[in-house]
């Protein structure tokens, strides 16, 4: 092996043990927490931590031996049963990625109607569909014998052989990633923009909410003040900077490897086998990415290994708290109705971890109710 295989297959090796932990983290919260099982964005998730969990036991492995061993590992059979799976779980991977992008779409752009548009009924018949579409692919692949060992990718994937109707190959090719990465793209892209377009809405109304409070609130403490207006450049970024990880993952991870196999059937065109190996890579490091992206960084999956962990150590959160140094916030939110006068005033949430920084707030609303009130009658 010289240095770039070696390199290669430690990258590989990371990225397997990576993948196999995280996805197990995820399937252990999944499994403990009866909330997280509750919410139907849970069945596209569990659905994707299966596919990349199948993909790091069965495919990564046999991509490792095939580095090496600069050869076919095991038998034909073997490796088509290898190369049907990995075909399978790729689409599948995909199409939960859009499945979830769907999701997303209806809770934050019909949130009055999410219930009823998005039961576990229609996540099952998404998940079918899902199902369905990926495993067309791969059995047309297996019938025409299009599944076998590849050496420019040391992996049992697609492959064609010399004897094989080109023409219809490079059909099936075009046809294959065009409805599995290319749809998931443009349902990522669609819903996440929409979803961002809505974000950026409605940190617009908030922002204006929040300088009118600001305006009002004359006796509040200066770093309270400097609280919110740090809160709200924060939250202007934080929706972009989300869907961007959700669709920039999916583009860095999937798009070598897809390219590559497009531009793989040009004959005129020489592709470096380190290339290509360096493209499935890529596209396996989607199985270690997703569990951090999708799952395990969100607040409801910390709090729930958290608690695990916990359990496991027999400790109260009280005392990770304690223990870790983390001090709780003290929201203050408000909001006042007083139809006597016909005024509304909101208070955005204002994140402070001073009793002494409340005080100044609390004597205002008192003074605002009784101004207005006297104004009212």
């Amino acid at each position: 092996m010289d240095t770039l295989e070696v390199i290669l297959s430690c990258f590989l090796v990371v990225l397997m043990v990576v993948s196999l932990l995280s996805n197990v983290l995820v399937l252990i919260c999944f499994l403990y927490s009866a909330e997280i099982r509750k919410q139907v964005p849970g069945m596209f998730i569990i659905n994707l931590t299966l596919s990349n969990l199948f993909m790091t036991v069965l495919n990564m492995p046999l991509t490792l031996v095939g580095i090496i061993g600069k050869g076919q590992p095991g038998v034909d059979t073997v490796c088509r049963i290898v190369g049907f799976l990995e075909t399978f779980l790729v689409t599948n991977s995909m199409l939960s990625m859009a499945a979830l992008s769907t999701d997303r779409w209806i809770a934050v752009v019909f949130p009055l109607s999410y219930n009823s548009r998005m039961r576990y009924k229609d996540a099952a018949i998404m998940l079918g569909y899902t199902w369905f579409h990926s495993l067309c692919f791969p059995v047309v692949a297996v019938c025409l014998s299009w599944v076998g060992y590849n050496h420019l990718y040391a992996s049992c994937t697609l492959s064609q052989s010399p004897a094989d109707d080109r023409v219809q190959f490079v059909i099936f090719t075009v046809a294959f990633h065009s409805l599995s990465f290319l749809l998931s793209l443009v349902v990522l892209c669609f819903t996440y923009l929409k979803v961002l377009k809505v974000a950026r809405f409605h940190c617009k109304r908030i922002d204006v909410i929040t300088m009118q409070t600001l305006v009002l609130l004359v006796d509040i403490h200066p770093s309270v003040r400097q609280r919110c207006l740090e809160e709200q450049k924060q939250r202007r970024q934080r929706a972009t900077k989300k869907i961007s990880t959700f669709i920039g993952t999916f583009i860095l991870c999937f798009a070598p490897y897809v390219i590559t196999r497009l531009v793989e059937l040009s004959e005129s065109i020489h592709i470096n086998p380190y290339w290509g190996i360096l493209s499935k890579c890529l596209a396996y490091s989607k199985a270690v990415s997703d569990p951090f992206v999708y799952s395990l960084l969100r607040h409801q999956y910390k709090k729930t290994w958290m608690d695990i962990i916990n359990r496991l150590l027999k400790r109260s959160s009280l005392n990770t708290s304690a223990i870790t140094g983390e001090t709780p916030n003290i929201i203050v939110s408000g909001l006042l109705r007083l139809s006597s006068c016909n005024v509304t005033i909101i208070f955005p949430c204002i994140p402070t971890t001073r009793l002494e920084d409340i005080q100044p707030i609390k004597s205002l609303l008192v003074f605002r109710t009784i101004h207005y009130s006297i104004q009212g009658n």
